[in-house]
């Protein structure tokens, strides 16, 4: 894991406006961070074949593979933190770009200092957690959170870094009720809008890992009202 997160972190683009292409990267650039920008979803799969990157920025709508496809092809070999962009925030898109597998969005337009701001947040998560926590069982798993193991029935499941960083933050405190407040500052890392469709969405990818059986989950309980906790 990189410390020094500003130096040599690549940010791989996605997006086919020319003027947004140049505008984002300039912001990036002035970030220090190295960028390289593609156009289209084949374009991206390629180079990030080439040369893995630290953070994928994809506009959802792409000619050709779209972001949707674009971000659950990545999915299958990655868990590289995922920003998605759309030009409309209360619609479908959002969800099912988080369903896609994308850790976080940004809404059309977007001001470069935002855009920052979500990176950095991504960067910061991405590192592993702080060392010293002993291996957590509950059931049939397991979490180790120095490793970012995480076992069922003694068999790897493969997290995202965000999916990882939400089972962590709810097994610091079994049996304690997280609002979706309290997990979007803790797992998503700053002030946030508040949308808890982040968490929804994330909780619902989770349980497709980390239960047997996601339609009536032992681990990841929905507390009505109030939030989400691990049943200890």
């Amino acid at each position: 894991m990189r410390h020094h997160w500003g130096v040599g972190t690549r940010i791989l683009t996605v997006e086919d406006d020319e003027r947004i292409r140049t505008a984002v990267k300039m912001a990036l650039e002035d970030e220090g961070w190295v960028v390289e920008e593609t156009a289209s979803g084949e374009d991206a799969l390629e180079a990030f074949g080439r040369q893995a990157a630290d953070v994928v920025l994809i506009d959802i709508m792409l000619p050709g593979i779209d972001g949707f496809e674009l971000c659950r092809s990545l999915r299958k070999s990655s868990d590289v933190p995922i920003v998605m962009v759309t030009a409309r925030a209360d619609t479908h898109d959002v969800v099912a770009g988080l369903e896609a597998g994308a850790d976080d969005y940004l809404t059309k337009p977007f001001a470069p200092k935002e855009l920052s701001a979500r990176i950095r947040a991504l960067l910061r998560r991405a590192r592993s957690a702080e060392p010293g926590h002993a291996r957590l069982r509950f059931g049939d798993l397991e979490i180790a959170p120095d490793e970012g193991l995480v076992l069922r029935d003694q068999q790897e499941i493969h997290l995202t870094k965000t999916e990882f960083r939400l089972l962590c933050e709810l097994a610091s405190s079994p049996g304690r009720v997280f609002s979706r407040e309290t997990l979007l500052d803790r797992v998503w890392g700053y002030g946030y809008f508040g949308d808890g469709r982040l968490v929804d969405v994330h909780v619902r990818r989770l349980r497709t890992k980390v239960e047997a059986d996601p339609a009536n989950p032992r681990h990841v309980v929905t507390v009505r009202g109030l939030g989400y906790r691990l049943q200890p």
